[in-house]
């Protein structure tokens, strides 16, 4: 196998039994590194320490990486004006946060009837939320709903 020290030098290709002899000289674990290479990557090094080492750059990863959620909000075809403002605003809120939207246009009984109006108050929406916000998947009838995802610019 070809053994690579404590100091990460090159001992060049030795005996299984020399290189764990090595180790255990050294009080540290002969670790395989590529066992596909020809002949086999031994290293030896401390193998706790090298996971404890790799568990604190995950948990440092984990901190610094951005949860993205999916906020709903729901509508319906004939929404009063002040209501459709008050929504708006929750959705500026939620995209300013850095999170995406999902807008759901929900129609009850006859109202399937108005499924037009619906998705002209989907494009009215878009079009008021433009600037701190665009549609990642444009609005799709399902059922008795209509449903747009907005992300955040």
């Amino acid at each position: 196998m070809r053994l690579i020290d404590q100091n990460g030098n090159q001992a060049g290709i030795v005996a299984t039994d020399q290189a764990l002899r090595q180790a255990k000289e050294a009080e540290l674990d002969l670790v395989e590194v590529a066992n596909n290479a020809a002949p086999p990557v031994c290293r030896i090094m401390d193998y706790s320490k090298f996971k404890y080492d790799q568990e604190k750059k995950e948990k440092e990863a984990r901190k610094k990486q951005k949860v993205i959620h999916l906020k709903e909000i729901k509508f319906h075809p004939f929404i009063d004006d002040n209501d459709y403002q008050v929504k708006l605003h929750n959705l500026e809120r939620f995209l300013k946060q850095g999170d995406k939207a999902k807008v759901t246009m929900v129609f009850r009984g006859r109202e399937m009837n108005y499924v037009s109006t619906g998705k002209k108050l989907l494009e009215k929406l878009a079009q008021d939320i433009s600037a701190l916000g665009e549609v990642e998947k444009a609005p799709y009838l399902e059922g008795k709903m209509i449903t747009m995802i907005i992300g955040p610019k």
